[in-house]
């Protein structure tokens, strides 16, 4: 199968794996592209024993977490900054429209993700305590926590149009 052909039939096919993993359209489609990008120059090392989507799936899971890293590193996140990010968010409830369309919305979703954003937000737990109240690690608490403030979000912008 040539390249573009591989392309045409299995670039969707990634972009809506990555679509179930990350909530972030644009994202989602530059970690596609960027699989495509990394096939192509290891296109060679495929050996076709395996499934050509599991391993366009696994170039595509590699990539987003190199991204986030990156990302991660650039930013410079830390504890604080994550609590400064969260009380951002917190103060879009100070906002009583907003927070009546977050709590419809926070309504909606469901456990553990409700519970662990509303310890985090109106509870101000740390990710270290609400890790430990599920008895979980920190790092879970933060990844719900971050689903689930994708969710809202997602959910926000669909209302908007």
């Amino acid at each position: 199968m040539d390249f573009e052909q591989l392309y045409k039939s299995y670039f969707i096919d990634v972009y809506y794996y990555m679509r179930g993993i990350c909530r972030d359209e644009k994202l989602c489609e530059e970690v596609a592209q960027e699989t495509f990008f990394k096939a192509l120059k290891k296109i060679d090392s495929f050996d076709g024993k395996a499934d050509i989507r599991a391993w366009l799936f696994t170039i595509a899971k590699n990539t987003y977490l190199s991204i986030l890293r990156k990302n991660k590193r650039n930013i410079g996140l830390s504890e604080e900054n994550e609590i400064s990010s969260d009380n951002d968010f917190a103060d879009d409830l100070d906002d009583r429209d907003t927070a009546l369309r977050i709590h419809k919305i926070l309504h909606t979703l469901k456990d553990p993700y409700k519970e662990v954003f509303s310890l985090r937000v109106f509870g101000e737990l740390s990710f270290e305590d609400i890790g430990k109240l599920f008895s979980k690690s920190a790092g879970w608490a933060r990844v719900t926590y971050y689903r689930a403030k994708m969710m809202i979000l997602h959910e926000m912008e669909e209302q908007d149009g």
